[in-house]
């Protein structure tokens, strides 16, 4: 080790600029905030979807129609999509929430749907939060059983 190799230890030393420590700083006086304006106040935070005293997009977009709070969203899982699972052999018999999200047909907390697209040939014992009348129906029709959550 020598003087010309000499440095200060990782992290230990501060890069960047200096405000308001002075004139001779260079960055005294305004501190790099301009003359001024709200920007240059103490305090100053900007509200979302400020567009400097234009009416916001938000506020000049018109706004109709109703939107219910206490909706609840089904994923719909199809017959044939639980044929095809059966036909690959990656369920037998009984088909439940773990096992549609085991074969990332749902997520834990979502609440499941069985629709009637497609045709079911196998006899399947499904439990579920709602069937489809047709759903319920072609399961019912294979030999199966519709189990409401």
């Amino acid at each position: 080790m020598s003087l010309h190799n000499l440095k200060p230890a990782a992290g230990s030393t501060k890069s960047g600029k200096r405000i308001a420590r002075g004139e001779g700083s260079g960055h005294g006086g305004t501190s790099t905030r301009g003359h001024k304006g709200a920007k240059s106040r103490s305090g100053y935070s900007r509200k979302i979807g400020f567009e400097g005293g234009q009416m916001p997009l938000q506020r000049r977009v018109p706004k109709f129609g109703f939107t219910n709070i206490n909706r609840k969203e089904y994923v719909g899982v199809n017959l044939d999509t639980l044929q095809s699972l059966v036909d690959n052999g990656k369920i037998t018999d009984t088909v439940n929430l773990e096992v549609l999200v085991e074969n990332r047909l749902a997520r834990k907390n979502d609440l499941v749907k069985v629709l009637g697209r497609g045709e079911l040939k196998a006899k399947l014992n499904i439990t579920v939060h709602k069937f489809t009348a047709s759903a319920k129906s072609a399961i019912e029709a294979a030999g199966g059983e519709a189990v409401t959550l």
